[in-house]
């Protein structure tokens, strides 16, 4: 199998350093600390500006999801790789991205923040990592065992614009200010970096991780999915590792320059004191991530590229982001909630139903699955 080349190891590199050191900056320059980028927060931040929840410490339209999405369509519409698709049981995925949201918000971060907070000092984050990889690693079983939601077919072109559209008119608002976009006056939501830099922080990663692939959940899956000598022949493989790597380190190096990293287990910024549940809820996102091919920020790429099913999940997402605010099942500093805890349970109790009704008896790795491993 080829080799990586020189010229995507650098692509790989850059893209982890700019979603590393880019969310470190944004947090010096006003984002909540440990929270530069993550897609749940900024979800639910979202869905409280749209009258989704009326929690007032959450509102506020981010840029960075709104550049999460147009830097990928941009980027897909200038490779000529944008491709409008869909019909891979577009509800299940939609449920999925719900539960998605529901486990980020009890460990309090998506897959990105996790990172963040290690490389910040956070050590209670390191539950959610062994969460998160116990996830994917139950969700590879039920793929490696015929595990299916259905081949994606064309659709018609204007059927991927959707997502992107939301996000420009997102912008609008964003830029316009109606009478009836709420925005945070105190609280985490209240907390943001300016405008422009967010924006453009937000298009920078889109467009990179629309050119790697960008995904947490993907590069940890390669490490299960083949032995060392596989890994290091797979281009996309390697590719993902080098990523999350390069995310790691700069992100790190940029905490330590900022005066931004402070090493503890307890009262770190952002962080829920059950271990427990940040296992759990890491082992909901992981799980649900696999079955779905892709984690939540991987799901506003490819839905930016044309991926219908992946805009429902994403559709799903923002169900799920308004959801934890209103029924609060969300952890915080003092825990998680019996809600909170039941909701997971009965996530990751819906994430095997999902799993064993469709599978496949007799099927290995389904086609659609193994094209996106290779």
């Amino acid at each position: 199998m080829e080799r990586i080349s020189p010229t995507m190891i650098l692509y790989f590199i850059i893209t982890g350093a700019v979603i590393g050191a880019g969310a470190v900056l944004l947090s010096l320059y006003g984002n909540p600390a440990n929270t530069g980028l993550c897609v749940a927060c900024f979800m639910e931040n979202i869905a409280g500006a749209l009258g989704l929840h009326g929690n007032i410490r959450m509102q506020y339209i981010r840029p960075e999801i709104i550049g999460f999405v147009l830097g990928a369509f941009a980027l897909s519409l200038y490779r000529k790789e944008f491709r409008s698709t869909g019909g891979s049981s577009p509800l299940l995925r939609f449920l999925v991205g719900i539960l998605l949201i529901i486990g980020c918000a009890v460990f309090i971060g998506c897959p990105i923040k996790l990172f963040l907070r290690i490389t910040a000092g956070d050590l209670s984050a390191i539950a959610g990592l062994g969460g998160l990889v116990a996830g994917i690693y139950v969700g590879l079983e039920f793929i490696e065992h015929g595990f299916r939601l259905g081949e994606a077919e064309p659709a018609p072109r204007t059927n991927g614009f959707i997502i992107p559209g939301l996000m420009i008119f997102l912008l609008i608002l964003a830029i316009s200010q109606p009478f009836f976009i709420a925005q945070s006056e105190k609280g985490s939501a209240a907390q943001h970096a300016p405008f422009l830099m967010s924006l453009g922080v937000g298009l920078l990663v889109g467009a990179l991780a629309q050119r790697t692939q960008f995904c947490i959940t993907g590069g940890i899956a390669r490490i299960f999915l083949w032995g060392p000598r596989e890994i290091m022949n797979c281009p996309r493989s390697t590719g993902l590792l080098i990523s999350i790597f390069s995310l790691f380190g700069f992100a790190l190096v940029a905490n330590l320059l900022t005066g931004q990293f402070n090493l503890g287990l307890y009262a770190q910024p952002s962080s829920n004191p059950d271990f427990g549940w940040t296992f759990l809820g890491m082992f909901l996102v992981g799980f649900g991530s696999i079955l779905i091919r892709g984690c939540p920020l991987r799901q506003l790429i490819a839905a930016g590229q044309g991926d219908n099913d992946a805009g429902a999940a994403v559709m799903g997402m923002l169900v799920g982001a308004a959801l934890v605010r209103n029924w609060e099942l969300n952890g915080s500093a003092d825990g998680t909630a019996i809600q909170g805890q039941i909701a997971v349970l009965v996530g990751i109790c819906l994430l095997f139903v999902i799993g064993i009704l469709n599978r496949k008896r007799g099927y290995g790795i389904a086609p659609e699955y193994q094209a996106g491993l290779d």
